[in-house]
């Protein structure tokens, strides 16, 4: 499969979701998944990064093309026990997109689950304060919080969309040449939707 006018995707290299949880962790600080199990840990960020990727307005591949991860057997390791009991591996397997992302369509993908992070932060600040009324909760340093969480959703919104327009304005020619798509308004995308 070719871009437009660009480089053709390696349909052979499957991007993992690791590589797009790692992104998404080098933008936000959260001791809550240090407590967490390693697989409880990896569903919490598959489901941030499933309900991101409706975010992503024109990516130019087939952004519903994946495979979710799942507790399975990861059919590497067959181990012994101590007391010579054979164990069977388990863990978390997988989590990909079918095709090979770019490093811009990973950063935007990572921001859009910054986004949805965020909206999980505020909706549990504005449980928590609906839930306690009275002078043990104070309502002016929780309010000031919404706020600026608020803010901050904002700006990582519009970071996202310059992110979106700048990725959909140019594209990486046969040659390793960037080159502006403003000449083209609306293409038919190669991965089989139609405008």
């Amino acid at each position: 499969m070719a871009t437009q006018k660009g480089m053709p995707r390696d349909n052979t290299k499957p991007t993992s979701f690791l590589t797009i949880y790692d992104a998404f962790f080098s933008r936000i600080t959260d001791d809550m998944y240090l407590e967490l199990t390693k697989e409880d840990t990896y569903q919490m960020l598959q489901d941030l990064l499933v309900n991101s990727l409706s975010r992503f307005e024109f990516p130019r591949f087939d952004i519903f093309d994946y495979e979710l991860g799942s507790w399975g057997y990861l059919g590497e390791y067959d181990g012994i026990e101590s007391n010579d009991n054979e164990v069977t591996a388990y863990g978390w397997v997988g989590g990909t997109f079918n095709i090979q992302l770019t490093g811009e369509e990973i950063n935007i993908i990572a921001l859009n689950m910054v986004i949805e992070w965020l909206g999980q932060q505020l909706d549990t600040t504005e449980n928590t304060r609906m839930k306690y009324s009275g002078s043990d909760f104070k309502f002016t340093s929780q309010a000031n919080h919404m706020a600026k969480l608020k803010v901050t959703i904002d700006s990582h919104k519009q970071d996202c969309l310059h992110l979106q327009r700048i990725y959909k304005r140019r594209i990486r020619t046969v040659d390793g040449q960037i080159q502006s798509t403003m000449g083209t308004i609306v293409s038919q995308p190669k991965y089989g939707f139609k405008i």
